[in-house]
């Protein structure tokens, strides 16, 4: 998060709380199998080989290779976009975008397995969203690196470091938070139907970055 102004600090925030709401749908529906969040998806592959629980490491597994199709996705998008911070920022939002329209109309059609396809393709992309010299720069659908670099900036503050450094990283983690609860709400509400609402945040987000003035 260094570096980077309000309006990029609260793009990095809504957008971990999208990748909230979209891996408590995930969750939900594939009974405790996540669609951002493949370290945790990678220990359930291993204990499901060890426990010989073969279709739950198989599950697990395809999930970890969409994911990977994702970002790969998401980086190619970014490459072939124009060199523009911007014009890459909104280039891998409009393909997060088609991939969560896909999983609606998919999900709307009576074809879940698709739409946890496109759900698991779209999260991968969108850790595109932030990148320097080729890498990702901010995590967008995990957060433990985010709690490491709050413990961290906050020892370093108790010996005169920066007193609020730690203050994006805890917003990066809340979004994430808030939008897993709203997710389960959503889930709760509407079922995989709300990958709808998903789907209009990310289009929202898409068109905010496009449009609003920013120092990229």
């Amino acid at each position: 998060m260094v570096g980077y102004g309000r309006q990029l600090t609260a793009l990095a925030i809504a957008l971990s709380g999208l990748a909230g709401f979209v891996d408590a749908l995930g969750f939900i529906t594939l009974g405790g199998v996540f669609v951002s969040f493949m370290s945790g998806n990678s220990t359930r592959m291993s204990v499901g080989l060890a426990d010989g629980a073969w279709g739950q490491a198989a599950l697990t597994a395809g999930i970890i290779g969409l994911f990977l199709v994702g970002v790969v996705l998401g980086g190619v998008v970014a490459q072939l976009s124009d060199r523009s911070r911007r014009a890459r920022k909104t280039a891998v939002l409009a393909a997060v975008s088609a991939l969560l329209l896909l999983g609606a109309l998919a999900h709307t059609a009576g074809w879940t397995s698709v739409a946890v396809v496109a759900m698991t393709l779209a999260m991968g992309a969108e850790n595109s969203v932030f990148q320097r010299d080729g890498e990702v720069s901010v995590a967008l659908t995990y957060m433990t690196g985010a709690l490491v670099k709050i413990g961290q900036r906050l020892a370093a503050a108790l010996f005169g470091g920066p007193r609020w450094s730690w203050l994006p990283y805890l917003g990066l983690w809340l979004g994430l938070v808030t939008g897993a609860v709203g997710g389960a709400l959503a889930h709760r509400a509407f079922g995989l139907h709300a990958l709808w609402v998903a789907t209009a945040v990310a289009v929202a987000l898409t068109v905010a970055v496009r449009h609003l003035p920013y120092r990229p």
